[in-house]
């Protein structure tokens, strides 16, 4: 799995607009909206925060959205919730194949019949080889959930298969695009921080009302969180180009200015986000790889 909350987590969230801050129970079904409900997982950690969300999802039947990592417990609570909602599950969805969202699906189909749908598997050594959906998911794709339709929104940045799905009572399922209280980590090469500028403007104005993200509480005010992550990751762009000169830097001497402000033992995570933004500038024609490290182009 990657990093998900190592670079900001020491940031209190109360200053990030637009999250809550109810606490998060593993196993406790938490309704957080119309026939939508949450699941956390049991894997807390520097890498997934409180943990992995999964989310049941319908009116009529269940999809369930991120089983999580493969887990007995988790798998069990996912199927008591199904039986107090007195609902079957019948799909299961995933955002990305991050080992942390995807591999629970397994059991949870051997168990329910479920069929599953979702993205393709990028090649890259870091994904969920077992994910393998019954109907792959693009741009503009719906889903019935039992009576709920989804739409799915290519969203690639953190990940190039990363999907999100908005419901018709604006539900966004974010999933790792964006999650409360940090900002994902973006690794090359299936990581694209271009790609993830390009995806962040394009939920803006789209009507979504909630935000329910693979990891952390419910966002509240997506519009906000949208615009704070846009000037966010722009400001940590500006940094980057800021210390860059006509002399070559390696990663381990840039990521000790860009990443000022974050724990020196984190800067080796940071180098995934930092390598993530310098492509970004090559592509701009800003920045320029030579074989003693990263320079200022022009």
């Amino acid at each position: 799995m990657l990093a998900r909350y190592a670079l900001s987590r020491h940031n209190a969230a109360s200053k990030i607009p637009g999250v809550t801050m109810a606490s998060l129970i593993p196993g406790q079904l938490t309704p957080i909206g119309d026939n939508a409900w949450r699941m956390l997982a049991r894997n807390p950690g520097m890498m997934t925060g409180p943990g992995t969300n999964s989310y049941l999802f319908g009116k009529d039947s269940l999809t369930v959205i991120d089983p999580g990592p493969e887990d007995r417990e988790h798998l069990q609570s996912l199927l008591q919730a199904a039986r107090s909602l007195n609902k079957p599950i019948t799909q299961v969805i995933v955002t990305h194949t991050h080992r942390d969202h995807s591999p629970g699906a397994l059991a949870l189909v051997a168990a329910t019949g479920a069929r599953c749908l979702g993205p393709w598997v990028p090649d890259d050594g870091l994904q969920d080889e077992s994910w393998d959906a019954d109907t792959l998911l693009a741009e503009g794709d719906t889903v019935d959930c039992g009576g709920d339709m989804l739409t799915a929104i290519e969203t690639p940045g953190h990940v190039g298969n990363h999907l999100c799905y908005l419901s018709e009572q604006g539900l966004l399922f974010t999933g790792d695009h964006l999650i409360q209280g940090s900002t994902v980590v973006i690794a090359p090469p299936s990581g694209c921080m271009q790609a993830y500028f390009a995806s962040l403007r394009k939920l803006q104005n789209r009507g979504i009302k909630l935000m329910a993200p693979g990891h952390g509480d419910v966002i509240t005010n997506p519009e906000k969180i949208l615009i704070h992550t846009l000037a966010h990751r722009q400001k940590r762009e500006d940094k980057v180009l800021d210390s860059l000169s006509k002399d070559a830097q390696p990663l381990a001497t840039l990521v000790t200015a860009v990443y000022d402000d974050v724990p020196a033992f984190l800067h080796g995570v940071a180098q995934l986000s930092l390598s993530a933004h310098l492509i970004k500038l090559a592509e701009d024609g800003k920045a320029a790889e030579t074989t003693s490290g990263w320079v200022l182009a022009g």
